[in-house]
């Protein structure tokens, strides 16, 4: 009896756990859903490209230290005058005693170079540029990264809005062949025609498929650019798709552009470096002396001590082939930076071209395509239903309705692609 009442104890102590774990298994959890910005905070946290390039900056300041250092002074010791087979009579008057030290001459010298011409400072200052230039460019990789993140999180956005309207336009599919089934009953249209509208409808259910997939890739797309192993199921994004129908002047984001693209100021920086390494190498054509000081026992002088100057004769300038080579690198620099601002320019008009192009495509569809396209469906879907139209009317008006919805998504997804090129080029987020 008692054995019967802990068993009863037992299962009702499991109900509510089996009861919870069937709910989990028929309900699954609600994928989470980021936002744009979230997406970028995760995307700058984790991605392993963007983090290796900021560990070149943290060399590149190691490289500081190291160009700043002093030359260390050279100690030299040295025991001369070392007699092997002598031998000195002893205080005592005894037998001789070996003394191969007796006349050593030990000595000691510390010499130090000493730099002119502020060559540490302008080795600091030229390691510290080569940081700046660092930094403008994991500024300018981390900008084409941003513009490949945005774009697939816009593809999952654009597919998102996809799969709703193919699964939308399948479910209206869907009613209007169950009114011709029950019409077919009725005898009211051929079998041929029922039949012709059931093969119609694999081309909703291809619609809804494709959606999937292509929602699916990018989202892996997303996923492997965050370095995230979330399973897709449980990953999600959500924001506008939508356009908005008024951009700025073309002269405004050219006059961003100018400010803020990264690669154009790392091509100003590299000619600020280039005149610093011309300054360098002047530097280092000069002479340093080399100061030093010695000291040493030389009998019957107990310890005396020297002071010396070395000075290199700068017979020959063996230092005008790097003179010769800064002083081009700057030239150099000059004109790459004039291509960077060519290539500015042309990135801005052609990216501003694409975006004007797709919203003279989007407003027509805003302001009329699309209410007439759902206008003309519901007439000649009404129409076929009450005999008023052919079987061709009807699937003609359900392709244009489903070509005008999808078109009109892609051309949304176009345009915020043409967004991101455009902020892309501008270098800073200039349309959302």
């Amino acid at each position: 009896m008692v054995s019967r009442l802990a068993s009863s104890r037992v299962a009702q102590a499991f109900v509510p756990v089996l009861i919870l774990a069937t709910c989990f298994g028929q309900n699954p959890p609600t994928p989470q859903a980021y936002t744009w910005q979230q997406i970028r905070d995760k995307f700058e946290a984790a991605n392993p490209t963007l983090l290796a390039a900021k560990i070149g900056i943290d060399e590149s300041k190691a490289d500081e230290i190291t160009a700043y250092l002093r030359p260390n002074p050279d100690l030299t010791a040295g025991i001369d005058q070392i007699n092997f087979f002598s031998t000195q009579p002893t205080p005592s008057g005894g037998q001789d005693a070996y003394r191969p030290f007796a006349f050593a001459f030990p000595s000691a010298s510390l010499s130090y170079l000493y730099e002119r011409r502020h060559k540490r400072e302008l080795r600091r200052e030229s390691a510290q540029k080569a940081t700046g230039i660092a930094e403008s460019q994991l500024a300018d990789q981390e900008r084409n990264l941003i513009f490949n993140l945005r774009s697939a999180f816009v593809t999952i956005l654009q597919q998102k809005a996809v799969l709703t309207v193919t699964r939308d336009n399948l479910a209206y599919y869907d009613r209007l062949l169950n009114v011709s089934r029950d019409r077919f009953k009725a005898g009211d249209i051929a079998k041929v025609d029922l039949v012709r509208l059931e093969l119609q409808r694999v081309q909703f259910e291809s619609d809804v498929q494709t959606a999937l997939v292509n929602l699916r890739t990018a989202k892996i797309t997303l996923l492997m650019l965050l370095n995230d192993r979330t399973p897709i199921e449980q990953f999600d994004v959500t924001g506008p798709f939508d356009f908005s129908e008024q951009i700025s002047p073309l002269e405004d984001f050219r006059k961003i552009a100018m400010d803020a693209r990264p690669d154009l100021k790392a091509a100003i920086q590299s000619i600020d470096k280039a005149k610093t390494d011309h300054r360098l190498a002047i530097a280092n054509g000069s002479t340093d002396p080399t100061f030093g000081m010695d000291f040493a026992r030389n009998p019957p002088i107990p310890v005396y001590l020297g002071v010396n100057v070395s000075i290199p004769l700068r017979i020959f300038d063996r230092n005008q082939g790097e003179k010769l080579k800064t002083q081009l690198d700057i030239t150099h620099n000059e004109r790459l930076r004039d291509a960077n601002v060519a290539q500015v320019f042309n990135d801005v008009d052609s990216a501003y071209a694409t975006l004007d192009s797709n919203l003279t495509l989007l407003r027509p569809y805003k302001a009329s395509y699309l209410q007439q396209a759902v206008e003309v469906r519901d007439t000649v879907s009404f129409a076929y239903q009450h005999g008023g139209a052919s079987l061709l009317d009807f699937l003609q008006a359900q392709q244009d309705y489903r070509s005008i919805e999808l078109n009109y998504l892609n051309l949304v997804g176009s345009y915020l692609t043409a967004a991101s090129q455009l902020n892309l080029a501008v270098g800073r987020e200039v349309i959302q």
